[in-house]
């Protein structure tokens, strides 16, 4: 089986994506981070079947509705959540299995943080995903989307802290960078949950937080009831429309051999290689711009920030990391040549003779 923990740095939520056989699931997927998802499946060779969400979140928007328009993959979510109907795909109750290759998860019904929170747990009991029923340490708030701390209690004590102590759990956020947790540790250390807490010591709790209201909640929830689909019909472009790329799990977004031989006229080749490389036996691009990698930062004025720029090195490693600075300093289209000089050259693609160069700066 296959298992990534994904993060979302604005939101601090936990993204899950599990394999097997081929096929994918994915549990909290957050609507910004859908191009980095989408890469990594690709990279996997995994097919998405459906999305999971623990529960109609406040704090940021899913991904479920750009990932069924991409992939075709179904929705789940709780029935009790009361979302749109004609998008959830599968109204999930306690008791039912989500398959994926030859694995499955299974869906035990933990309200409490929301009225549609689920929790969801691998076949072997090995892995449980409890959204914000259980956090690491701690738990959801119960003041608002029917929470209820008697009912929250009942959840975790019933449904997930009588799973096997060695049973992984993992929640849809941290903020302080912890990853995972287990049964038997949060049985025990877990101040609101474990130990000897019980249900008057937990509402007495949960009654006296006093939180504001997440920042994002009055448009969270209601795009989340409609499982991430914007208002209107408008679709978001996942990727560029200068040229065909691909989207890398680093981030970074590639352009083929073929495709830049294709497009050289539109954009500016910015080789980062050293002055010595640009003019060695492999060659460079006509029109290539030479600017090493050391000197970017300090030459970014040389380049046009409304014209698309590729990236170009002896392996793609370099320019994959100017690619990222470029992105940084506000060049909005950039992307890196796949496989660098060495791939260009192994498909035989044209080079520039030893006095072609890009401009005042392209030779050495």
């Amino acid at each position: 089986m296959i298992f990534r923990q994904l993060f979302d740095p604005t939101s601090c939520t936990y993204t899950y994506l599990l394999g097997d056989n081929g096929e994918a699931l994915l549990i909290d997927p957050v609507y910004e981070q859908v191009p980095r998802d989408l890469a990594l499946l690709e990279e996997l060779g995994l097919r998405l079947t459906v999305t999971l969400d623990t529960h109609v979140h406040a704090d940021h928007v899913t991904g479920a509705w750009r990932l069924h328009e991409r992939c075709g993959s179904r929705i789940a979510l709780a029935e009790a959540a009361a979302a749109d109907t004609t998008l959830v795909e599968q109204a999930l109750c306690h008791g039912d299995r989500v398959g994926f290759g030859n694995r499955y998860l299974g869906v035990r019904a933990t309200p409490g943080h929301t009225g549609g929170c689920l929790t969801y747990v691998l076949d072997d009991q090995r892995m449980a995903f409890t959204g914000d029923s259980l956090l690491i340490r701690g738990c959801g708030r119960t003041d608002f989307q029917q929470g209820s701390p008697q009912q929250l209690f009942s959840s975790v004590r019933e449904q997930i802290l009588t799973l096997p102590a060695d049973c992984l759990l993992y929640p849809a956020h941290d903020y302080r960078g912890i990853t995972v947790s287990s049964v038997a540790e949060e049985r025990r250390f877990n101040p609101r949950l474990g130990g000897d807490a019980d249900v008057g010591d937990f509402m007495g709790h949960m009654n006296n937080l006093n939180l504001p209201h997440p920042k994002l909640m009055d448009v969270a929830v209601p795009a989340n009831l409609r499982c991430g689909k914007p208002e209107g019909d408008q679709p978001t472009p996942d990727t560029p429309t200068w040229a065909p790329l691909t989207l890398r799990f680093s981030g970074i977004w590639e352009i083929e051999p073929m495709t830049l031989l294709e497009h050289a006229a539109e954009v500016q080749i910015v080789d980062v290689r050293e002055a010595p490389e640009f003019a060695d036996s492999i060659g460079h691009l006509a029109g290539a711009r030479l600017v090493p990698l050391s000197e970017l930062k300090n030459r970014l004025h040389e380049l046009d920030p409304q014209r698309p720029v590729v990236a170009v090195c002896r392996s793609g490693v370099r320019s994959a990391q100017a690619s990222a600075l470029l992105a940084r300093s506000g060049f909005g289209r950039v992307a890196n040549l796949a496989g660098g000089m060495l791939r260009w050259r192994s498909e035989a693609l044209p080079v520039a003779s030893d006095g072609e160069s890009g401009g005042p700066h392209g030779d050495s």
